[in-house]
């Protein structure tokens, strides 16, 4: 049975993370105080206990110069005595319900693993944030600038990321995590993360595509084995997408993990035409992530 956490499974939820993710307990403390909220926790419970779960951390993603709703998958995980019993996919699948519920059109998550690029691949995600090789700005150095004024430093920090596209973005809440997650390890040097992203919904996001891009025209078919709300035709053209009625021969076909991959413009540049024409290279990023 799939569910929301609450006050009967929350510490449930935590002790599985230590279990599975082996993290310090002075780290946990700061993300389960910050970061950590029922409402946001799905859990599967098997023989009267959560044996699996995973959290959607809602934040703002700048978009194609719009910005809009991502959740970012957090914590996912399953007690080893309940692995391969498929409850892990039903716990993604469920998110990917509550999401759209919640109308948010993006998901996120930044793989610990190598394995697990293929793993998400399998649920339709795929990689658009690559490693970056040069350290973020400094959280100490914000700080030593503004005299140790956590609101003014955030105001810097938030000047330097605001306006960038392709950005996931942060709020004052997640600053101070940030910073009381750096403190704890004497602020160590951060980068962009390797990181993947799921469309939600694929006729919002082709809109805002086409808004910023009214040059762009062409057709496609989409196909997403999990969401069968994205299957479809849609055209793009004079600033405007939408769902076609008409059967009409599309210009591309595209699975799901390919389109999020060039409306992200990921490595669009060695694609063939007209992919690389059509979906201009961006370069996104993501990181200060509590990792």
């Amino acid at each position: 049975m799939i569910r929301f956490a609450d006050d009967t499974t929350r510490d449930q939820v935590q002790q599985m993370w230590k279990t599975c993710f082996r993290d310090p307990d002075d780290y946990m403390e700061v993300y389960f105080r910050h970061q950590y909220r029922d409402e946001q926790t799905l859990v599967y419970i098997d023989g009267g206990r959560a044996v699996a779960s995973l959290q959607m951390l809602p934040y703002a993603f700048t978009f194609h110069g719009a910005e809009i709703p991502v959740l970012y998958l957090s914590g996912v995980c399953t007690l080893p005595e309940a692995r391969r019993k498929g409850f892990m996919h039903q716990l993604l699948l469920r998110s990917f319900e509550v999401a759209r519920h919640r109308n948010v059109p993006l998901m996120l998550l930044v793989p610990q693993e190598e394995w697990l690029l293929d793993f998400y691949a399998k649920y339709g995600f795929a990689q658009t944030f690559d490693a970056g090789r040069e350290p973020l700005p400094s959280l100490k150095t914000l700080l030593d600038a503004h005299s140790g004024d956590l609101h003014a430093a955030y105001r810097a920090f938030n000047a330097l990321f605001r306006q960038r596209d392709m950005t996931l973005q942060k709020s004052f809440d997640d600053f101070r995590a940030m910073v009381e997650e750096a403190t704890l390890y004497d602020f160590p040097p951060k980068t962009n993360l390797t990181g993947m992203a799921r469309l939600l919904d694929v006729e919002r996001l082709l809109a805002l595509f086409a808004a910023r891009h009214e040059e762009a025209c062409f057709s496609l078919r989409v196909e997403d084995r999990q969401l069968k709300e994205n299957n479809g035709l849609f055209t793009v053209a004079g600033g405007v997408a939408a769902k076609a009625g008409k059967q009409t021969e599309p210009s591309l076909h595209l699975l799901v993990n390919e389109l999020v991959q060039y409306l992200f413009g990921y490595h669009t540049h060695v694609q063939e035409e007209p992919i690389r024409s059509i979906f201009p290279e961006k370069i996104a990023s993501m990181g200060y992530m509590l990792e």
